[in-house]
């Protein structure tokens, strides 16, 4: 059962960048995508980047689409998200998952906990 363990984020202000990274309990397979959600006080889960382990294609939502780099590093097991041009919008707490598609923000893998997930606050 593939864990994960965040670090990163905390206080920026708006128009600033910040790095998210999270690190894998053990190697994903190929087929597994890896990324990054984002859920607001009341708000469900959303999806904000994935990429897929093997190949590293990634996907990225549009609201952070054009300001964001998700890569991977497959010596380590670790997934970064490099955030730019930081907006009030993007104040959330942002999780790390593992699924078999793009849906791990509401079906990651079987067996899979959350972890705390880390805060963001982009002040104005």
């Amino acid at each position: 059962q593939l864990q994960v363990a965040e670090s990163g984020g905390g206080l920026v202000q708006a128009g600033g960048s910040l790095r998210l990274s999270c690190a894998a309990s053990g190697r994903p397979y190929s087929s597994h995508v890896l990324g990054w959600c984002r859920q607001g006080p009341g708000n469900t889960r959303e999806f904000v980047s994935g990429i897929r382990w093997g190949g590293g294609r990634t996907y990225y939502a549009d609201s952070v689409k054009g300001r964001s780099i998700i890569s991977r590093d497959t010596a380590k097991n670790t997934v970064d998200l490099e955030m730019n041009g930081l907006k009030a919008d993007d104040t959330d707490r942002y999780y790390c998952a593992v699924g078999r598609d793009l849906g791990f923000c509401h079906e990651p893998l079987r067996g899979f906990t959350w972890g705390q997930g880390i805060q963001v606050t982009v002040s104005s």
